[in-house]
């Protein structure tokens, strides 16, 4: 079985090679996988693929794979993933729940306390020696209400910690959990001091937060995303901060991560970018800019002990092909 890993590290690589015994031939590539890229020959055949969150497996790159049976996400989510074309081809599709958890409910509240707290400015003026205390003036968590969208693992982990730091939390999601108040997501944009989202990108959470949504929410409310980018649109959040209807922004993830993250070996061609993508990276840029908000690249999950789970999990989930069944543990079914 061939098995292609895409956005591959060395420290992954290492463990790859050391743990995955059987009958497997692997190839490892550094670079992310989408519909631009030219596929090598000795590639095409392979009946397995890999790959993380910077991968974008649209129709078009999977179709460069005919004998494609497999994906193994090293990955939640699966938004980055033609969830149509696999189903009309058959290809079972594997993710990796559950590893960053804890990791990403912790990152909320250092990135929401980093913007509230004002941990930047302060620690750059020192560095400075240009000390001035009227401009670290913040805010305390103590009493606020967290509205938390999306109360799956990773909400249940953010509300388990608002309640630390004496928070009242209420939360919008089709479940149930009795330890905290359910509320429509109407209640949840009136009442809360604090949004956190941790829901997935479907075709429901796509610009769930929109100009409509801003309009009702508190004056002055401190937007949290560390989930998927799409949630927000991008202008709109733009508006209501500078209408300070948003007070603090704390964004670890944005439209068209793409283009905004440019990284390393993931070059943009400008020629293959969406027009929306142009205008987001645009305001963007703005967004920088803005004292009350910080971006940063996608790293909520990135801890030690994220990335080891993810490894395991991967490679359970490549064990379980060799007598695959439509029952098998971490499957997505499409």
């Amino acid at each position: 079985m061939k098995i292609i890993f895409f956005d591959t590290k060395e420290y992954e690589k290492e463990y790859l090679e050391k743990n995955l015994n059987g009958s497997y031939e692997k190839i490892f590539l550094r670079y992310s996988l989408n519909g631009n890229v030219e596929i090598e020959d000795n590639i095409k055949n392979a009946e397995v693929i890999s790959c993380f969150i910077d991968s974008d497996l649209s129709k078009k790159a999977l179709e460069k794979f005919p004998n494609l049976k497999f994906i193994v996400l090293r990955s939640v989510g699966f938004s980055h993933v033609d969830l149509a074309y696999c189903k009309e081809k058959n290809i079972h599709i594997f993710n990796a729940p559950h590893y960053g958890d804890s990791s990403i409910a912790e990152y909320v509240f250092a990135i929401l306390l980093t913007i509230i707290r004002k941990v930047i400015v302060a620690a750059n003026d020192v560095k400075k020696q240009e000390i001035e205390d009227s401009k670290y003036l913040g805010l305390e968590l103590f009493n606020k209400t967290i509205g938390i969208v999306g109360l799956g693992a990773i909400g249940k982990r953010v509300a388990e910690i608002a309640k630390a730091f004496s928070m009242n939390v209420i939360y919008y999601d089709i479940q149930e959990d009795e330890r905290f108040k359910k509320v429509t997501f109407d209640e949840l944009l009136n009442l809360s001091d604090v949004i956190s989202i941790n829901c997935n990108l479907n075709d429901k959470t796509l610009h769930m937060f929109n100009s409509n949504s801003f309009k009702k929410m508190k004056k002055g409310v401190i937007i949290v995303n560390t989930a998927r980018g799409e949630i927000i649109q991008t202008t709109a959040l733009y508006e209501a901060l500078i209408s300070k209807k948003v007070s603090f922004a704390a964004l670890d993830v944005m439209e068209c991560e793409d283009v905004i993250y440019e990284h390393g070996e993931n070059k943009i061609d400008i020629n293959c970018t969406k027009d929306n993508c142009l205008k987001n990276f645009y305001v963007a840029s703005k967004l920088l800019n803005m004292e009350n908000v910080i971006i940063t690249p996608h790293i909520a999950y990135n801890t030690k002990e994220a990335k080891q789970r993810i490894l395991e999990i991967s490679v359970e989930n490549i064990f379980a092909l060799t007598n695959f069944t439509n029952s098998a543990k971490n499957l997505v079914l499409i």
